[in-house]
């Protein structure tokens, strides 16, 4: 019986040893940039520690350089980080990093459709109708502009219904930012009240929630086997059905009144676009839902999240605060609502902007990237079809770009004299042909809820706030600011 279980035993490590031995070998020809040495099956899974894969993956910087590799499971993927890297393959080597690599927390319900998640001529098609639908309804235009600052004026009446009471904004900010894109993409705006709309945001918060965890990192990182495991990543799938079941039941209801002369939003636009190039599958009705979905996540979670944490860090450092109170006070006065061409006239605010979104840096490993083709990227082999992390977290704090990267400090975007000057390291929308379809949109909106809040109110917190609740979480897919709450006092 013993002399059955050493035999048994001797047998497995023989097996396990040979595997291992063809597996080196052949991870060790390829010419691929450095790394720690894989696993058979699990890859570099070992490597990242649990709920933090954000931070593991900025340690192996330190030991491996700028451009480096990591498995995840057998799939290899290159990781840049820093600012140079970065500008190297999004920008100088633009078309070659140009497709969209893998996210399992949600590859399995997108598959490859839409504008965000697609690749190759179906991507190209996608973008090009978006961004022209997109310009259309006014994004960069005073259209548009109008239509933030009406929404900003039900920010500040729902802000006053609260009477002072210390609240989470979180709620108010994020109904304020969906709204804008609901305009343009459903027609219209939802009230504060409306439950269904209630519904719709509580579930992008949980996908957003979910794909972040521990569990979802893990699903990023060897789906082969996080399929088959219980826990919170199975909702995933099951939060955007529901998204997509509100979804498809507006393109319906548009369906049922399309009048192809007079388009009222992105909808209308895809259905009649749908007609003039029937032969084309880009415009099919898969790609049509899930490129509605895409713009809903991407003009809602990011900017209401850079808004709650902004408003967070201005009563970390109430000296900025009063600053920003004072320059609005000069440039706008009280009686006015600001609009973008007071941006131009407002070096601080557009400064502490800029600073709050390279500090809370919501997605800070970026949506991942795919070569489109054999590339020769620093002396190294990238095969076609290579997953890449450009790191957007590196890039926003490169100290060789940054001074004192893990401070808040405005003046990372002020010259000696005061004015406003550009940083090529703020890249909080990616770069080169992945960069965000709404970036003009949604510096837009910073600008204006921003400063349209703090012309109105003061912001008192409800405890003292440390350096540590400012502090960006470094988790996973996305950062998601602390919960807190604050009382919102009148300045008029």
């Amino acid at each position: 019986m013993d002399f059955t279980w050493v035999e048994t035993l001797l047998l497995t490590l023989i097996i396990s040893s040979i595997i291992y031995s063809t597996w080196n070998s052949l991870y060790r020809t390829r010419n691929l940039p450095p790394g720690p040495t894989p696993l058979p099956f699990v890859g570099n899974i070992l490597h990242i520690k649990r709920g933090e894969m954000v931070k593991s993956l900025m340690e192996f910087k330190e030991k491996y350089g700028s451009v480096y590799t990591l498995y995840f499971g057998h799939h290899p993927v290159v990781v840049l980080c820093g600012y140079d890297a970065v500008k190297e393959a999004l920008i100088d080597q633009a078309e070659e990093f140009s497709g969209r690599g893998r996210l399992p927390t949600v590859d399995q319900y997108v598959k490859g459709y839409g504008v965000i998640f697609s690749s190759g001529p179906r991507w190209r098609d996608l973008r090009r109708f978006s961004l022209t639908v997109l310009r259309n309804f006014g994004m960069g235009k005073k259209t548009i502009e109008e239509r933030i600052q009406e929404e900003a004026h039900f920010v500040i009446a729902e802000i006053k219904s609260q009477k002072e009471q210390f609240i989470d904004p979180t709620r108010f900010l994020v109904q304020a930012v969906s709204n804008v894109i609901c305009s343009i993409v459903f027609g219209d705006r939802f009230e504060y009240s409306n439950d269904s709309f209630q519904k719709l945001l509580t579930l992008f918060a949980s996908v957003f929630r979910d794909m972040s965890c521990p569990w979802g990192q893990m699903l990023d990182m060897l789906p082969s086997v996080m399929n088959f495991v219980p826990g919170p990543h199975k909702r995933i799938n099951t939060s955007l059905d529901k998204l997509a079941d509100f979804i498809n039941e507006r393109v319906k209801m548009n369906q049922e009144s399309l009048d192809p002369n007079s388009p009222r939003d992105f909808i209308d636009c895809f259905l009649i676009k749908q007609q003039e190039e029937k032969e084309n599958p880009h415009f099919d009705t898969n790609n049509m839902a899930k490129t509605l979905l895409n713009l809903f996540f991407a003009g809602t979670e990011t900017v209401s999240s850079t808004l709650k944490h902004g408003l967070l860090i201005l009563m970390r450092y109430p000296k900025i605060q009063a600053k920003l109170h004072a320059e609005i006070d000069r440039v706008i006065g009280a009686n006015r609502i600001p609009n973008i061409e007071d941006r131009n006239n407002m070096p601080y605010m557009n400064a502490v902007i800029h600073e709050i979104q390279r500090f809370s840096d919501i997605l800070p490993l970026n949506v991942p990237h795919a070569t489109t083709k054999d590339v020769n990227f620093r002396g190294y082999t990238i095969p076609k079809g290579t997953d890449i992390y450009p790191l957007l977290c590196s890039v926003l704090q490169d100290p060789t770009k940054i001074n004192c990267p893990s401070k808040f400090d405005p003046y990372n975007f002020l010259d000696d004299k005061g004015c406003f000057q550009k940083n090529d390291a703020h890249m909080p929308f990616s770069a080169g042909k992945r960069v965000c379809l709404g970036e003009g949109l949604a510096r837009m909106e910073l600008f204006i809820f921003l400063t349209t809040i703090l012309q109105n109110f003061r912001l008192s917190p409800e405890r003292q706030v440390t350096d540590e609740d400012i502090k960006p979480l470094m988790s996973g897919f996305s950062n998601i600011p602390k919960n807190y709450r604050l009382s919102f006092i009148p300045r008029l």
